[in-house]
């Protein structure tokens, strides 16, 4: 069974190492950032299981990074403060968090609130429809594609290209590979059109937001990750 892995935005160092600590003793896989801005990029491009989410940040308050992150993941948050005013609770909750603790907080009831959310989230319906590559969203029922919710306007075979390669994100796939799957067995025609429509998705997309997704691996083919 994969161990879950939890996300800690917190400035006070202290905090966040007991936290550190309690929820490694719990079996989570944890990891840390003490800055709003940080803490964000780093929850948009990685795969965690929950966040436990500071309101008074650095850079970016949690209330900020909560809202940016809600606009590209539904990853379970909990908001911790030290403020105990109902205004902020609610606020936090309107905006899309799972729950909210004030400190000082006692770690057992932290502990089986976290329980309470992963298992709620992991029973939650899924979308089959969608397929994500950190901010990038493909929804295959009506054929868009979408970077932090931009539209992004890509052909047919655009899209059935990068469907291909974010089904297959972390795997080299050849050249042949790409052309069998996504043009077809009896496809004629000139094998460089893979890199062509490469170059189309990487103007559309890796160049226009600044963000490399699909990687040359030479003498082999591409490969799509994100860090």
């Amino acid at each position: 069974m994969n161990k879950k892995k939890i996300l800690i935005i917190e400035d006070e160092v202290k905090i966040s190492r007991f936290l550190e600590l309690e929820l490694k003793y719990e079996g989570y896989t944890v990891e840390q950032e003490y800055d709003g801005r940080d803490g964000l990029n780093k929850a948009i491009g990685g795969q965690f299981d929950l966040i436990i989410l500071d309101v008074m940040l650095p850079s970016l308050n949690g209330m900020e990074v909560l809202r940016r992150l809600r606009q590209i993941s539904q990853v379970p948050v909990i908001m911790l403060t030290a403020k105990d005013q109902i205004t902020d609770k609610v606020m936090g909750l309107d905006i899309g968090a799972d729950d909210y603790m004030t400190k000082p907080f006692a770690i057992e009831e932290l502990l089986a609130r976290i329980r309470v959310a992963l298992k709620r989230h992991s029973t939650a319906p899924k979308n089959d429809n969608i397929i994500c590559a950190s901010e990038l969203e493909l929804n295959l029922e009506n054929y868009t594609v979408s970077f932090n919710k931009e539209i992004i306007d890509l052909t047919k075979r655009e899209f059935d290209l990068l469907k291909y390669l974010i089904e297959n994100q972390g795997i080299v796939l050849t050249r042949d590979k790409i052309l069998e799957k996504v043009w077809g067995y009896d496809y004629v025609g000139d094998t460089n059109v893979v890199d062509v429509y490469i170059r189309y998705l990487r103007t559309k997309i890796d160049e226009k937001y600044n963000k490399k997704f699909i990687h040359t691996i030479r003498g082999v083919g591409y490969l799509l990750k994100h860090d």
